[in-house]
């Protein structure tokens, strides 16, 4: 194991030391820290907020992005906030199974997804999880929860899932990190989960617990300006702008969390509300008008990022009178809405809603065809159009997008598996 200084069993050549700059609330320089550690890789930790000079080295390393977490290795190659796969690509490390089949999969190591998992592993259900990126989901780009069952003080987002994944492997449970998935195929009562690298995983259930992503508002200048003003994580760039003048752009709760993160780093937060009011639940709301350096504008819709090299200022509008305006700014961090990970079920039979959301239970559609694949029962509170792919979590319509209730699904979810495969090994 690796302590924080990066000493301990070395893995590969001299080339593939690396020095980290991030900070110690970013998750994803959490998440490479700990898998440099777990394959005995060295590496140098700077944090940039307590080292601030380090910025100006970065952004010539970087072109000018404003990324954390970077890596710098001693070949000179620059990694920002790499995924595990890319890190175990660079670094030459096998992530690999040598198991194809699995009563359960689960894709998606989110709370959902590992709450689910611990129960079916605890219930005697051998059960592998497929996780994209860091262990934990969204929940890990949380400041802080207060409002989850059995935790009277409030928890760090990533304290919570390091919590989940410790329970979750206690139990047994596989957890095979980096794998997209391209596809799932579904024949019979068996469901093969096909990953992007061409990796194949088969079992007799699945669920699907992705989650979400930000929305992007795309627009002009987004694209230009992502990484070098434009973000989506407050936790992972936030510390670039300390002492700065920043701007939030939503008006719901992680919108105004993340407000309140930057309040503490920046010089000013500017939140930017294209509605009249707040979404936000109170809590948040009374939260923020405690603090000091953060300004709201209501009814104001970002419509485009401008620059030279760098973001400098937005250009937004007025939605009631039309009239435009600009907001000088040194970044704009992005919060308004999710979507949903659903991208590689586009080819198969599960029914998605329009935005994307997949669709369960009673809210499926008379004409999804589930009689036709199943004509002895009606889906489960909790199954999908295809019998035995189950969702939960923010992926699923109707879900309430809370780490509680993510959690509380993914019980629901296990409890319908275990019936769900009674009947599957009494078949066959």
């Amino acid at each position: 194991m690796r302590t924080a200084d990066g000493q301990g069993k070395e893995n590969g050549s001299a080339a593939n030391r690396a020095t980290i700059y991030g900070a110690h609330w970013c998750p994803d320089c959490r998440r490479c820290k700990t898998f440099m550690g777990e394959h005995g890789v060295p590496y140098q930790w700077i944090d940039i907020l307590e080292h601030p000079e380090y910025t100006r080295e970065i952004l010539d390393k970087t072109g000018g992005k404003r990324v954390l977490p970077t890596l710098v290795f001693d070949d000179g190659d620059v990694l920002l906030c790499p995924t595990n796969l890319e890190l175990a690509r660079k670094l030459d490390i096998s992530l690999h199974l040598n198991r194809s089949f699995w009563p359960l999969i689960i894709i998606g190591a989110g709370p959902a997804g590992l709450t689910a998992s611990l129960f079916t592993a605890r219930d005697a259900t051998e059960t592998l999880v497929i996780e994209r990126e860091a262990v934990g989901g969204n929940a890990n780009f949380t400041g802080y929860l207060d409002n989850v069952p059995g935790f009277p003080t409030p928890i760090t987002g990533f304290e919570f899932s390091d919590r989940l994944r410790e329970q979750a492997e206690f139990f047994g449970v596989e957890i095979l990190q980096s794998s997209s998935i391209a596809t799932i195929r579904s024949r019979d009562s068996y469901h093969t989960v096909v990953t992007t690298t061409g990796e194949e995983f088969s079992g007799s259930a699945v669920i699907i617990a992705t989650g979400s992503k930000y929305r992007r508002l795309n627009v002009e200048g987004e694209d230009k300006f992502l990484g070098n003003g434009v973000h989506y994580c407050a936790a992972c760039d936030g510390p670039f702008y300390k002492g700065q003048h920043v701007a939030v752009l939503g008006g719901g709760n992680s919108a105004v969390e993340a407000a309140l993160d930057l309040a503490g780093i920046a010089d000013r937060v500017s939140l930017l509300v294209r509605g009249k009011e707040l979404t936000a639940n109170t809590v948040y709301q009374d939260k923020l008008h405690e603090q000091q350096n953060v300004s709201i504008r209501f009814n104001n819709m970002t419509i485009g990022f401008e620059g030279r090299k760098r973001l400098r200022r937005l250009r937004v509008r007025d939605v009631r009178t039309g009239v435009e305006d600009q907001v000088h700014v040194n970044g704009a961090f992005v919060f308004i809405g999710l979507e949903p990970n659903t991208s590689f079920l586009n080819d198969t039979d599960v029914e998605l809603n329009r935005a994307g959301f997949i669709l369960t239970g009673h809210n499926l559609p008379a004409n999804s065809g589930w009689l036709n694949r199943n004509e002895s029962r009606l889906p489960l509170m909790f199954e999908t159009s295809v019998p035995g792919i189950f969702a939960a979590g923010d992926v699923r319509e109707g879900s309430t997008k809370q780490v509680a209730s993510a959690a509380g699904e993914g019980v629901t979810a296990a409890m319908l598996v275990r019936e769900y495969l009674k009947g599957v090994r009494f078949r066959i």
